[in-house]
């Protein structure tokens, strides 16, 4: 199981068997199976939180107090304690401290769902238990009743931590079926999945742009890899990337205007930049052995990437305006798969330690490193869009499933398929 192999086109961890070449682009349509979500490792130290279901929530068909518990208990940050039925709606308009003082919780978050002619419309408090006061509220609407319950969820987490949220987002991810491999695009609880793409052919490397618009990836139905952008609303897609040789590791520049991939068709893979909309493409990587797996600094100053030109595959990191790259990873024999945090302060990677492949994060400021999963055979880390969680694959039993971990390694959350293995995550940004 060497790098080179793996990275030049992220395939040789898997074996595929060729077929007939057929790909069809949907404008998402409804996926088999949700997943199945397991949280282990989570603390003492929670913030006790009330969320009974909101007041006519029945009328949409989402339990919205559901939606928000299981968005806010992933986190790692809050134990969920209370009544989980309707609330009535004068309890809304009017929440007493006696009405959840019972249940040991220190806030409680109240909401009703209210049908309008744009939608639904989500209207929901946050009720200081301990000192009886309102902490925030606000009203959300739009024909998408668990995404308004994301963006409460979101509120909450932000007022109650400090911190932004990042439950009104989407992943991508593969899923294979047999014979099939689909592109799924789900909520970032793996609910709501929806087929973007379905072919008999592999399907790697989803990457989101930065507008969340789009997906870019890797096709394999013309019997070699070739990079797709694809328009997630109409279901459109086109071949930017189709030159000689493999066409792979597909990445967005924070403006998302450019587009690096890593090609073979001057011989060993380097990395190119090229537009978006396809055209000629610039050889950015230079020197001996294999450059790829291409990933933007946030402020678009810098490309980190995987190489093997010191002998064994590490992360190197080279300025897009130009000059030397210069090596990351240390301390570690194999380093690939690199992923950025949102503020640029971390660096996501596979390690291969004593378990196997494994999910490490280094403090680029510090230089500190620490493994984070508990699994052995990871893959392909992705940052939440609040850098608070990782998501990343792992197929140590044989079937991939997904994990999202908190970034220090403390919280674990296992989502699995009834419906194939799953390989190949991205997070991608918050919803608007």
């Amino acid at each position: 199981m060497k790098l080179i192999k793996k990275s030049t086109v992220r395939l040789t961890r898997r074996a595929f068997a060729a077929g007939t070449a057929a790909a069809l682009a949907l404008a998402c349509l409804p996926a088999h199976a949700q997943l199945d979500i397991e949280i282990t490792g989570v603390g003492s130290n929670l913030f006790p939180l009330a969320v009974p279901g909101f007041s006519g929530q029945s009328a949409c068909g989402t339990d919205i107090g559901s939606v928000i518990s299981s968005d806010l208990q992933r986190s790692g940050k809050f134990r969920i304690a209370g009544p989980k039925t309707e609330a009535p709606y004068s309890q809304v308009l009017n929440p007493t401290a006696d009405a959840f003082k019972s249940y040991g919780v220190n806030a409680a978050a109240l909401g009703s769902v209210v049908r309008k002619s744009s939608g639904w419309e989500l209207s929901y408090k946050l009720f200081d238990v301990i000192n009886g006061t309102v902490l925030d509220s606000a009203s959300f609407s739009g024909a998408n009743a668990r995404l308004s319950a994301h963006k409460i969820a979101d509120r909450i987490y932000q007022k109650l931590t400090g911190m932004p949220g990042c439950f009104a987002s989407r992943i991508a991810y593969v899923q294979r079926r047999g014979s099939l491999y689909e592109l799924i695009i789900a909520d970032s609880d793996g609910e709501n999945p929806r087929v973007a793409l379905r072919s008999r052919e592999p399907i790697i490397s989803p990457v989101w742009s930065p507008n969340g618009s789009r997906v870019a990836y890797v096709s394999f139905e013309s019997r070699k890899p070739v990079v797709f952008i694809h328009e997630l609303s109409t279901g459109k897609r086109r071949a930017v990337a189709q030159f000689p040789g493999n066409n792979s590791a597909p990445a967005f520049s924070p403006d998302g205007s450019t587009l690096a991939v890593a090609l073979s068709r001057d011989g060993g893979t380097q990395i190119y930049l090229m537009s978006v909309n396809g055209g000629a493409a610039r050889r950015f990587t230079t020197g001996s052995g294999i450059s790829t797996e291409p990933v933007f600094s946030p402020d678009g100053a810098w490309i980190y990437f995987t190489s093997d030109r010191g002998g064994k595959p590490q992360i190197y990191r080279k300025r897009v305006s130009g000059g030397s790259a210069s090596r990351v990873t240390f301390g570690v024999s194999y380093a690939v798969s690199p992923a950025l945090s949102p503020d640029g302060k971390k660096l996501a990677y596979i390690a291969r330690t004593g378990r196997g492949f494994q999910v490490n994060v280094l403090e680029l400021a510090t230089g500190s490193n620490f493994v984070v999963s508990r699994t052995g055979g990871d893959e392909s880390p992705s940052f939440s869009p609040n850098g608070e969680l990782i998501l990343y694959a792992s197929g140590g039993r044989g079937s991939g499933v997904l994990y999202a971990s908190s970034a220090d390694g403390k919280i674990s959350t296992r989502l699995s398929s009834r419906g194939g293995s799953i390989r190949e995550p991205a997070w991608g940004p918050l919803v608007r």
